[in-house]
């Protein structure tokens, strides 16, 4: 069943599982303001998969959160109250290797030789 589950079930021991109350998805709330924070849909799920990678291994939440909340949503509250943001570098490196070659002129080194005379094969 994917959405909310809120009603024990019986899971594989053949135990009771105590009742659980959350979903599957991410808060549609929260993707609409950190969409705001950040414009490029690209640029905020890469951002979340990163934090969210890092939430799961243990690092600590930047923000105050409800107990229950899931990795996606804490990271989402994380981009809209602006503890993580982004940088972006495109054409950084492009204007960078042009400055640098407008700055000092290519030089030509010559070959260098190995001194010896090649001997013919017998």
């Amino acid at each position: 069943m994917l959405g909310l589950v809120d009603e024990p079930g019986i899971g594989p021991d053949k135990k009771l599982l105590p009742p659980v109350a959350y979903s599957l998805y991410m808060n549609a709330n929260l993707v609409k303001a950190a969409n705001e924070v950040v414009p490029s849909q690209q640029i905020l799920v890469n951002m979340l998969s990163r934090r969210v990678r890092q939430l799961v291994l243990g690092h600590r939440p930047l923000v105050e959160h409800p107990v229950g909340l899931r990795e996606a949503d804490i990271a989402l509250m994380e981009i809209i109250s602006g503890k993580l943001t982004y940088e972006s570098t495109f054409g950084e490196k492009a204007a960078a290797l042009a400055a640098a070659a407008a700055a000092t002129p290519a030089v030509v080194l010559p070959f260098p030789g190995t001194g010896k005379a090649a001997k013919k094969a017998a």
